[in-house]
């Protein structure tokens, strides 16, 4: 596969973002499929309240699309099991989340689908995925990056993939607070898994993916950085968690997922450190979790918070990407 066919990649799912966003966002405001503002949240995101959401399925469709295109482009028209694999994640998380937004937008539900309802799907579609994994003699190995040790785990790889998917798509989830903070960071991590997947042990499918996400982000960017005027919502955010797991299973680089989806790790962490810290000791850690919402209450402005994340997310993906390269 030539370079230039990665870039054309990218510049597809850009393309078509920004071409079917001001169709989708029209139609979803007509729809009053309005963001929802939790009171306990920041008052300055009061503002925000009836901005259009679900957003995530502008994404998802540039995704599919592009994936698609540039795959019957270079396998003439055959499909391989890893690009099926993930585009059932994509959509199946996205669908998940589709159903979250749905209710909480259609149904005036504010909470969406219970947790016992949303993670049974996680779980559902993970045990199908390490099914299919395991039918086609994936590897049940995890290696140790920048050390060339490989642990065999057995069964208790599909538990790995449990963890990763359903751990995964929430992690990210809780990362979707502030105009452009998803979207951003996570085409940083996508984008290091992209170099990744063509560099190291070159994988055309993931990265055709990949950079497909890339793409489609950088076009969803365009309307949700601040001031937004989409938000992408859990079809979005639930379906690029899933997405950014799967990818890090079939490049056999489940542990490095942690370095370079340090973003997100940090936000999960926030919520944790706080709900453990309030109910054991009654205080708070911070003013306010996840963590992007700590350095608001800090007095930080929105885009500041933002870029910060930014910037932190790609000397996460630049490390990942280091020491895969030259120690991997």
């Amino acid at each position: 596969m030539e370079d230039y066919i990665l870039l054309i990649t990218m510049a597809i799912a850009f393309a078509v973002t920004v071409v079917i966003s001001p169709i989708i966002i029209p139609f979803l405001r007509r729809l009053k499929f309005g963001q929802a503002i939790r009171e306990e949240g920041p008052e300055s995101h009061q503002k925000k309240s009836g901005t259009p959401t679900m957003g995530g399925v502008m994404i998802i469709i540039s995704i599919v699309v592009t994936t698609l295109i540039s795959s019957f482009f270079i396998y003439s028209g055959e499909t391989s099991i890893q690009l099926f694999i993930v585009l059932f994640v994509l959509l199946g998380y996205g669908l998940l989340g589709f159903l979250d937004d749905y209710i909480k937008v259609a149904m005036k539900r504010n909470l969406g689908l219970t947790s016992k309802q949303k993670m049974l799907g996680q779980i559902v579609i993970a045990i199908v995925v390490y099914l299919i994994l395991q039918q086609n003699g994936f590897e049940t190995t995890v290696g140790i990056p920048g050390t060339g040790i490989e642990l065999e785990l057995g069964w208790g790889y599909g538990l790995l993939i449990l963890f990763m998917l359903v751990g995964g798509s929430n992690a990210v989830n809780l990362t979707d607070g502030l105009d452009g903070l998803l979207a951003g960071t996570a085409a940083i991590a996508f984008g290091a898994f992209g170099i990744l997947a063509w560099t190291i042990d070159p994988n055309p499918e993931v990265t055709i993916f990949a950079l497909s996400v890339v793409g489609a982000l950088l076009g969803f960017l365009v309307f949700n950085a601040h001031p937004a005027k989409v938000f992408m919502g859990d079809t979005g955010s639930l379906a690029l968690g899933g997405a950014i797991s799967i990818i890090a299973i079939l490049l056999k680089m489940e542990l490095l997922l942690v370095l370079i989806g340090g973003v997100f790790v940090l936000e999960t962490l926030s919520v944790i450190i706080q709900v453990i810290s309030f109910k054991t000791t009654g205080k708070r850690v911070f003013r306010m979790s996840p963590l992007h919402h700590h350095y608001e209450l800090k007095g930080w402005s929105e885009w500041r918070v933002v870029t910060t994340f930014w910037a932190v997310g790609i000397v996460f993906a630049v490390l990942g990407v280091y020491i895969e390269v030259m120690f991997g």
